[in-house]
């Protein structure tokens, strides 16, 4: 996606904290500049990581129960079914483990991990990053009353700034880092953009340090759009929130009625796509900034993508990014897979 010159400038602008009016001391200005460049590029989007405020967490948390959204389930039998392999692989050489995990959520599945590792009395820490202050608050309190043995550190930071702040040191310690990039969430980038994230991670890893991550994996076509258009709207809703979130925080007067959510699946492509559609030619004013944003009848915000993966992609994304494949862990129909990566 791409914007003009002057409105590059004005998003710049934004960020050294320049024409917020009076929201200033009231916003992020990075939401905000965000916000201004997608909505006044010339093919419109949003950032799907700000889908996620509180409210936005907790319509997630009913997507994940869906009977159509498979993905949660799938990975969490995953869990189940071969937790005690991957310890073998975490704590291989009997080298004491850090598992970072990004994007925690409510770790629910990752609970399953937690408690199996506990009671095998393994030396290991649990580092949640999450960019929701809410969430990770509420993670670390559910942890310090239910695993009240646990080593945790809940970070609410970008990803790569959160890894900057952990030491590579564990009790003084050789320590091997495990990060879990779990959920399918590598789906949300394109291959260029998720080639440039793994290869971050790696940057940010030792030789020796694990990658698992979460690949919805190609299936029915069918199947894979019903897990994001279920007939009681809930995913609908999770899309809404965000025209909402901006409408609360940035003085906007976007009216969620007037835009229609449409997903698209290209089983070619292996891509979900989904967008929010403006009913009508429509004008949407947002006071933080003093801008009107314009809409054509039926002009569409792109919104988010979710990719499904083949083996032989995910072993591209690997070789690509500097890792060497180590094991895929299925669930029992194969729908999903986390596959789990040693970095060269």
């Amino acid at each position: 996606m791409s914007y003009t010159t002057d409105h590059s400038e004005k998003a710049t602008a934004i960020l050294e904290g320049d024409g917020l009016n009076d929201y200033s001391h009231k916003v992020n200005r990075q939401f905000v500049a965000d916000v201004y460049a997608g909505l006044t590029s010339e093919e419109k989007y949003l950032s799907s990581k700000y889908l996620y405020d509180k409210r936005g967490d907790e319509i997630f948390q009913q997507i994940m129960e869906m009977e159509e959204y498979y993905p949660t389930r799938a990975e969490y039998e995953i869990f189940e079914m071969h937790r005690g392999e991957m310890l073998e692989y975490f704590s291989k050489d009997k080298i004491p483990f850090r598992l970072i995990e990004f994007g925690a959520g409510d770790g629910t599945k990752t609970k399953v991990l937690l408690q199996h590792f506990l009671e095998q009395k393994a030396n290991f820490s649990y580092v949640p990053i999450d960019i929701s202050a809410n969430i990770v608050e509420e993670l670390t309190t559910d942890l310090a009353e239910n695993m009240p043995n646990l080593k945790v550190q809940g970070i609410q930071d970008d990803y790569f700034r959160a890894i900057d702040r952990l030491k590579s040191s564990f009790d003084g310690q050789q320590v091997r880092n495990v990060v879990l990039f779990l959920g399918a969430n590598i789906g949300n980038f394109s291959n260029p953009e998720s080639i440039a994230f793994l290869k971050e991670i790696a940057a940010h890893l030792s030789p020796g340090d694990l990658l698992m991550t979460g690949f919805d994996l190609k299936k029915d076509p069918e199947r894979v759009l019903n897990a994001y258009f279920d007939g009681s709207g809930i995913t609908r809703s999770f899309k809404h929130n965000l025209l909402l979130r901006i409408n609360e925080e940035l003085g906007a007067d976007f009216d969620i009625d007037n835009f229609q959510y449409f997903p698209i699946y290209d089983p070619m492509e292996g891509s979900v796509r989904s967008y929010l559609v403006s009913k009508k030619e429509q004008q949407v004013t947002i006071s933080a900034i003093d801008e009107v944003i314009e809409f054509e009848a039926w002009e569409a915000i792109y919104m988010e993508r979710s990719q499904k993966y083949s083996l032989n992609d995910i072993e591209g994304l690997a070789q690509h990014s500097g890792f060497s494949v180590m094991h895929h862990f299925y669930d029992s129909q194969s729908l999903f897979t986390d596959s789990l990566w040693q970095l060269h």
